[in-house]
Order: C-alpha cells, then sequence, then structure tokens
C-alpha cells in the first residue's frame, strides 16, 4: 500500500475506528506504525534529515489524526516548533498537507484566546520567510471539522499548504508536493526559522543578514540533543583545547549527556550552503570544549582553528607543567 493509499485509508476510515475502543486497536497501530513507516522511506531517497511520526491520539482519540516531519534542529514532537505535517478532517475526509506549529506549547505560554494570535501572527513569519517557496502552496484558511482546542490550534498555526478533497491523493502529484514543502521546510529552518531579523543582526555585530542565518544554524547544530548525544559517544569527554577533564578536575559524576562540556560545531559558516544534503558529519564537523574554550573560540576570526586557540590559552597550571 502506497503513502497516498494510507493517508486516504486513515482519511476515510477514522471516524468509523473512533467509535471502537482506543486501547490496542488495529487500526491506531496501523496509523503509528506503518504509515510512520512507509512515509519514512522517501525520506531514505530525499536530501532531509528528519524524523517521522504518526498519531490518532494518546491514550484517546484524537479529534484530528496527523503524520507530521519533524527536523530535528527544530523539534521533535507536535507540542512544539514548526513542523510539516498532513492533518486528516475526519469529517469530509479532506487532507491538509501544512506547514504547522505545535500549539501546546503556545496554549501553556499564552492561554487559548492569546495563542492562537501569536500562532496566527507566527504562521505570517514563517511564510514570509521563505516567500518565493511558500508561493507554490496556498495560505487560504483550513478547516479540520473540529472546535477542540487542538484542531482550533493547528486552524491558527497554518503557514501554507495544499487541500486534497476526498480520494483526491490517488493518482496525484502529491509527492512532488511534499517534496517542495519539505524543501520549504529547510529553507525556513536555515534562514532562521522564528527568530525575528533584528535579532539575528544583533547577535553578532557586523554580520551580513546571510552570515548571521549562518551562524545561527551553526548554533542550532550545536545545541541539538541528537547531535550532542551523537558526539560525546564518539569522543573524548575531555576539552580539546585545554585538556579540562570533569571527572579529574571537577570530580563529575553523571551520564555523558549530563557532562559539563560543550559541542561545538567547526565547519566555516561561509561553507554552510542553503539547501546543502548534509548540514554536518559527526564526529568530524565537531569539537568537544569546555563552555570557557567555547566562549573563546566563537571570538576568533575563524572560529574552526583549534590550533590558534590552544596557542592563546595561558591557564596558570598549563604554564606550570610546561604546555
Amino acid at each position: 500500500m502506497s503513502l497516498s493509499e494510507m493517508l486516504t485509508r486513515v482519511a476515510n476510515e477514522f471516524v468509523y475506528a473512533r467509535g471502537k475502543p482506543f486501547k490496542n486497536s488495529e487500526f491506531g497501530n496501523f496509523v503509528r506504525h506503518d504509515l510512520a513507516i512507509e512515509a519514512k522511506k522517501h525520506l531514505e531517497y530525499w536530501p532531509f534529515d528528519m524524523s517521522v511520526k504518526a498519531s490518532v491520539g494518546a491514550g484517546n482519540w484524537a479529534a484530528v489524526p496527523w503524520l507530521a516531519f519533524f527536523d530535528p534542529l527544530i523539534t521533535d514532537s507536535a507540542t512544539r516548533g514548526f513542523y510539516v505535517v498532513y492533518l486528516i478532517n475526519a469529517q469530509d475526509s479532506s487532507i491538509v498537507l501544512s506547514l504547522n506549529q505545535g500549539t501546546t506549547a503556545v496554549y501553556q505560554e499564552f492561554g487559548r484566546r492569546k495563542a492562537l494570535e501569536v500562532l496566527r501572527r507566527r504562521a505570517i513569519d514563517l511564510r514570509d520567510r521563505a516567500a518565493e517557496l511558500s508561493q507554490k502552496f496556498s495560505s487560504e484558511t483550513i478547516d479540520l471539522g473540529s472546535d477542540e482546542e487542538l484542531p482550533q490550534g493547528y486552524v491558527a498555526g497554518h503557514a501554507f499548504g495544499k487541500i486534497y478533497r476526498r480520494n483526491d491523493l490517488i493518482g496525484s502529484g502529491y509527492l512532488t508536493d511534499l517534496y517542495n514543502m519539505l524543501v520549504a521546510y529547510s529553507a525556513i529552518v536555515e534562514r532562521g526559522g522564528l527568530i525575528p531579523t533584528d535579532l539575528l543582526l544583533s547577535e553578532q555585530a557586523g554580520l551580513s543578514l546571510e552570515e548571521s542565518r549562518r551562524l545561527a544554524l551553526s548554533r542550532r547544530i550545536e545545541r541539538s540533543r541528537k547531535v550532542r548525544r551523537a558526539v560525546l559517544e564518539r569522543k573524548a569527554l575531555i576539552c580539546e583545547a585545554c585538556g579540562l577533564d570533569p571527572k579529574q578536575d571537577y570530580r563529575f559524576v553523571g551520564p555523558p549527556l549530563q557532562v559539563p562540556l560543550d559541542v561545538h560545531h567547526i565547519t566555516p559558516l561561509n561553507t554552510l550552503s542553503e539547501g546543502e544534503t548534509k548540514r554536518y558529519r559527526i564526529p568530524e564537523d565537531f569539537l568537544v570544549l569546555c563552555p570557557t574554550c567555547h566562549r573563546m573560540i566563537h571570538k576568533q576570526k575563524n572560529p574552526s582553528d583549534l590550533q590558534t586557540l590552544k596557542l592563546s590559552i595561558r591557564f596558570k597550571h598549563m604554564r606550570e607543567a610546561g604546555w
């Protein structure tokens, strides 16, 4: 069964399935497992490093089932950040391909009424950040057939997308639409996501907008939990500049992920091209540094030059040791 056939099945059968018990539902397992796996297969041939999840609810049937694509630099959950998602209107069996936002975190911060205003404003910002790519889609208001809190959040958070009416996915160019949507999503991430332009420019005085975007992307990479875990699993947990060893010098005891060291992305900013199939290589493109050395390497003209950083260190204990 193809991805389009699976999505169409969910759209046509969800109302009926929701009338049955949620626990151990064959239909629910089909969505969470089979649908997500089929969608993930397409990413193996496309230049996107993303995770895929599908849901019909958590503990109880949802009002709107979904299939989502998450960039790990932004989010790994439908509750926060922004992502690409298929949203299914169970009332009329329509399917919406959408660049959308996590609503739960926004509701928690602002309350429902204000949150909807925030989501609508951010949707415009997302659309404008990739204007030439979002024009391939529609920004018309979507209808998910529900007045419940989460569906209304999806409606407010919709930036742009495409609506497929009943059975329209069969034989259509839906894969081209999905590919173009993921291209737009990646471009928005690489252009700063939801970070305002003035904040991007203020992060590092003197940089152009393009350089500021590259710096923001580099820092997203460094702060990614997925990246941090992978780098720390493959490198020694010692600062590669000054030699600080948290276990010896701080008597640190704990899991590697919590070690007081930073992961530094060393790919020069001018080589981070928008749309690259691979934003980084692990562990080749990373250094493990203590927080002080990490801060100092960012002040260098070349933030990938470890040797220059080492030569500038004048710690007392290093002088005494003859470094």
